[in-house]
């Protein structure tokens, strides 16, 4: 999985000009699923968007997570991000995950999101959206969890 933490003052999501999902301050996640991955990626980058420490304490200092700041999640699905450039400029998407198995991945990365405590939305699945954001910082952030092991 390959997911894209922008640290947000607002972000919202629209579909066909309608507002679908909205958020204040907190974590707008780009989420990318890739061929191969396992219910020990999701957990792993649930662990790792839970815990990160991008919110700055009273000292100014990068220090707090999500849930320290009171903090929400707005969660997009971006099959997108597991594109390669290498051969050639026009993007290859062959280790995107197929879609129904990719939904079932991301869904149960939202849900255990949630059962972490996490105030949860989301975009819509294999839908053309409309993303708006704030960013705050800007802080953006890559997680993916083919390289939680160094590699």
């Amino acid at each position: 999985m390959k997911i894209v933490v922008q640290r947000v003052s607002k972000a919202s999501v629209s579909v066909n000009h309608r507002l679908v999902s909205q958020i204040n301050h907190g974590f707008l996640l780009f989420v990318g699923v890739q061929k191969e991955d396992t219910l020990q990626d999701v957990l792993w980058c649930v662990n790792k968007v839970s815990g990160l420490r991008i919110f700055e304490d009273d000292q100014g200092k990068m220090n707090l997570n999500l849930s320290q700041v009171d903090g929400e999640i707005l969660s997009v699905s971006q099959f997108t991000l597991a594109a390669s450039v290498v051969k050639g400029n026009r993007p290859s998407f062959t280790d995107s995950e197929e879609p129904a198995r990719a939904n079932e991945l991301y869904e149960l990365f939202n849900e255990e999101l949630r059962k972490r405590g996490h105030s949860v939305v989301t975009g819509v699945f294999q839908e053309m959206m409309e993303v708006s954001l704030i960013n705050d910082g800007p802080v953006t952030i890559l997680i993916e969890s083919r390289k939680r092991n160094g590699n």
